[in-house]
């Protein structure tokens, strides 16, 4: 029987969402440049399933149904396109390749053009959920022709993650990189929520000398209601994991240099580029970056003084505000995200649906959080919703929380604990509520040394002063 998709790239998500399709009933025909890895994958997990390997392009062809259905599992970047170069030869007009990795998005619209002008179809698509998603269902977020989605459609909704209410978490996001734009927004958003915890868990343990235990009970408690995410899930794990080499709590063990592979940064790049405010997913990229020069920080530290970091106050006043706050920069950190992808689909003609994502991001993926669906339903309210924070659930919950986020970010800073991104939230929330930002100081000053001229507010057109 022919495989109904071929998989290139047997590593752990390539692998994993090969046995997801097959366990959904879908052959797979598997193919990696290195044969001992797809042996030991043939040998391991997929022995005994529908799941064949081959040895060469032509070979994954020939076993495949057609039109040919074709993901690509390999890093972003110049493999992707080593990987089409590869198999490109042994393909037909009408075949769909489809690369599942975290490719930058306008690649992804240069490879369609590409592929498209030789009657081939390319889907960029996002793929979150790591390891266990790609397994068990991940939210997926597929762009490129439409007929394209529609013909993989079967397998897609299959094998993605399902709601609360049986809707898989996936669906079409639009034509050309879309996916791949959603995907990296997404991302964005991902590190916003995870330096928001990160900052909430620095003020609790510095501020109050909170243990690793104590921390477990707080993010557990958290957990709850609609404050559920993935993310406060394995947060409150996190601290309860005992390493068994010392028998102390493993977060205390691990170096304080976070890593990143780039989507964050391209999120802020584009962000720029589209003339999007997304200071909490800016504020989550510095910090891995300043995160970065340990021994420069290691040695400032003893040399810069700032106040003493702990709090005298009232305890549980502190952590009850520290979880209303971190509530409150979540809601403006998916306000952000959002905003951004309604002013690129319009840049980049995405049609992209805020409420549809929002959908297929409630269940499979990193940022999947009860609070999704109240966004959903937002967005079903009013498609043309600009921000969310205008959204009467979400701005009542932002008020809810008000007083609390203020005492946190104050107390913070009098206790020279760094919030960059709890700070930003709050600032971007005050300057998105302020009919008059200082604007008209900065463009009197652009029209001293540069004569750029500007508007007033009392009569039209364009003015320029002589200031000397």
């Amino acid at each position: 029987m022919d495989c109904k998709i071929g998989v290139v790239g047997l590593g752990v998500m390539g692998g994993n969402l090969a046995l997801n399709m097959e366990r959904h009933g879908f052959p797979v025909a598997g193919y990696d440049l290195d044969a001992g890895k797809m042996r030991a994958f043939l040998d391991g997990p997929a022995a005994g399933r529908h799941i064949v390997g081959v040895d060469s392009p032509g070979a994954l062809m020939a076993a495949l149904e057609k039109p040919r259905r074709v993901l690509m599992m390999v890093p972003a970047g110049a493999p992707v396109d080593g990987a089409i170069a590869h198999l490109k030869p042994h393909m037909e007009p009408g075949d769909i390749l489809i690369d599942g990795g975290n490719s930058w998005f306008l690649d992804t619209e240069r490879r369609n053009r590409e592929l498209t002008g030789e009657r081939f179809n390319f889907v960029g698509m996002g793929v979150s959920g790591g390891e266990e998603g790609a397994l068990w269902g991940p939210s997926i977020m597929p762009g490129g022709q439409r007929e394209a989605y529609e013909a993989l459609a079967p397998i897609l909704r299959a094998i993605a993650a399902k709601a609360d209410d049986g809707q898989p978490c996936v669906e079409y996001m639009g034509p050309g990189g879309a996916g791949h734009y959603v995907k990296m927004v997404h991302n964005g958003i991902e590190y916003a929520d995870m330096q928001l915890i990160a900052e909430t868990y620095d003020l609790l343990r510095r501020g109050l000398g909170l243990s690793a235990p104590e921390l477990h009970g707080v993010f557990a408690a958290w957990n709850t209601g609609g404050r559920k995410s993935y993310l406060l899930e394995i947060t409150a794990a996190i601290f309860a994991k005992i390493d068994p080499d010392t028998g102390q709590p493993l977060v205390d063990l691990i170096l304080d240099e976070a890593a990143q592979k780039g989507t964050g940064k391209w999120t802020s790049q584009n962000a720029l580029d589209v003339g999007a405010p997304i200071p909490t997913i800016d504020a989550a990229v510095e910090s891995r970056i300043i995160s970065a020069l340990k021994g420069e920080r290691t040695a400032a530290s003893a040399a810069l003084a700032g106040p003493p970091a702990t709090y005298s106050g009232n305890r549980q006043r502190l952590i009850d505000a520290a979880g209303d706050a971190l509530h409150a920069s979540k809601i403006t950190a998916y306000a952000q995200g959002l905003a951004l992808l309604r002013l690129a689909s319009d840049e980049y003609k995405y049609q992209l649906k805020p409420g549809e994502i929002a959908r297929i991001w409630r269940a499979g993926c990193i940022i999947r959080a009860a609070l999704l669906g109240d966004i959903m339903a937002a967005f079903e309210r009013d498609p043309n919703l600009v921000n969310l924070m205008l959204a009467p659930a979400l701005r009542d919950a932002i008020g809810r929380c008000q007083a609390s986020w203020r005492f946190v970010v104050q107390t913070a800073v009098e206790l020279g604990i760094p919030v960059p991104a709890s700070s930003a939230s709050l600032a971007y929330y005050d300057a998105y509520r302020s009919a008059r930002l200082p604007a008209n100081l900065t463009q009197a000053q652009r029209d001293y040394f540069g004569a750029h001229t500007y508007r007033r507010i009392d009569k039209p057109g364009v003015c320029h002063t002589k200031w000397e």
